[in-house]
Parts: structure tokens; C-alpha cells; sequence
């Protein structure tokens, strides 16, 4: 299977995902919101709306990258230079400005259905330019400019982002409302997510800078 990344690579990238996954950001505001205030299904359907969208950015961005690779080894090398630097201004933007994350519950907006939840859940994830700009870049620290099957790699890499990040979210919703009251109680834990993005992420940043001259 040429597509599977090597386990170092692929151990690496799994640990970065589920840091993502349990960072706070637009998707993860609009489904826990959507399951404390109008319960799971609406969450769900919230869920499944943005994954939709993060396989979109990956078919994507996996075709746009295979290009840029078939046309220049050069390039494709910095972009991946580029990507790095942005991982590195995230982490910097995680510790100074936080996470920002409102899970506030209210019966004061009008319910929608099952279809609407799933269509904003999309709509969010696509129309965001850090989550486009994020998928560029992120995907491509894990895949080698001379490897002849990058683009098998880049959708290997992006499916498996959703299967992690699926369940994982899904628990949250299911547990929103405690999730929810506990973040009130003690901001340190979303401080302490927003640390451990850092590391990781300013830790990537800095080998991926360091590795070539």
C-alpha cells in the first residue's frame, strides 16, 4: 500500500490530529453549540456537515498539491516552508489569544432541522479561509516532495483525519452540556489546550524549518 505513510510519519501525524481535534475552533464552536442548544441530533447533523467539508478540502487540496508538485519540486518545497511558518504563527496565536469557545445554552433561537444543522456545519467549515489555509499547509509537512504517490498520501492523510476526529467529536456532543459546564468552571483546562497546541505545533514548526538548510 504506496499511499500509507511510514509509521514514524504516520505516528506523528496522528498526534497532531488529536490535538486538533480537541482544540477549540469555528466547527467545534458550531456543533457543541448546536447540541447544547438544540440538542444532539442538531449537533450531529452540525458534525457531519463539517467533515463533509474537511474530505472537500482534501480531494482538493490533494489534486491542487499534486499539480504544484508534478510542475515543481521547488515550489512545492515552499510551500511547505510557508506551511510551517503558519503553524508556527498558530501556536503563537493559541497562548496570546486563547481559544474562543461559547457553549451558552437559550431557547431564544428558532430551531432548525436535521438538514439545516448539516448544511451550516458545511458551509462553516468551507467558507473559512484559516481552515482552508490550514489543510494547504498542514497536509503537506507529512509528505515528501519526491514521493511519486503524494497524492494517494495527501487523501490517505485527509481520510484519516475525519475517521480520528469522528468519534472523538461525536463523544463531545454527547457529553456537550457537561463539557460545557465544566469549561465555565475552570478556564485553565482551555488555557491547558490552548499550551498543548502550542508545543506541538511550534515543535513541528521548528523541525520542519530546521530539517533542510
Amino acid at each position: 500500500m504506496d499511499f500509507v505513510p511510514t509509521l514514524p510519519v504516520l505516528a506523528a501525524y496522528v498526534v497532531a490530529v488529536l490535538v486538533i481535534t480537541f482544540t477549540p475552533g469555528p466547527d467545534m464552536t458550531l456543533f457543541l453549540g448546536k447540541a447544547v442548544r438544540q440538542g444532539r441530533p442538531a449537533g450531529m447533523a452540525a458534525l457531519a456537515g463539517a467533515l463533509t467539508g474537511s474530505l472537500i478540502h482534501t480531494i482538493l487540496v490533494a489534486l491542487g498539491l499534486s499539480a504544484l508538485l508534478a510542475a515543481s519540486t521547488t515550489a512545492f518545497f515552499i510551500l511547505k516552508v510557508v506551511g510551517a511558518l503558519y503553524l508556527f504563527w498558530l501556536a503563537i496565536d493559541a497562548v496570546r489569544n486563547g481559544s474562543a469557545l461559547s457553549l451558552e445554552a437559550g431557547s431564544g433561537a428558532p430551531r432548525e432541522t436535521v438538514a439545516a444543522a448539516w448544511a451550516k456545519g458545511l458551509a462553516v467549515n468551507l467558507l473559512n479561509p484559516k481552515i482552508i489555509m490550514f489543510f494547504v499547509t498542514f497536509l503537506p509537512q507529512f509528505v515528501s516532495a519526491s514521493d511519486p504517490h503524494a497524492m494517494g498520501k495527501l487523501i490517505f492523510l485527509g481520510i484519516t483525519f475525519v475517521a480520528i476526529a469522528a468519534p472523538l467529536c461525536a463523544l463531545m456532543i454527547i457529553f456537550a452540556a457537561r463539557l460545557s459546564d465544566a469549561l465555565k468552571r475552570s478556564p485553565k483546562i482551555m488555557r491547558a489546550i490552548d499550551w498543548l497546541f502550542a508545543g506541538v505545533f511550534g515543535a513541528f514548526a521548528v523541525r520542519l524549518l530546521t530539517a533542510r538548510q
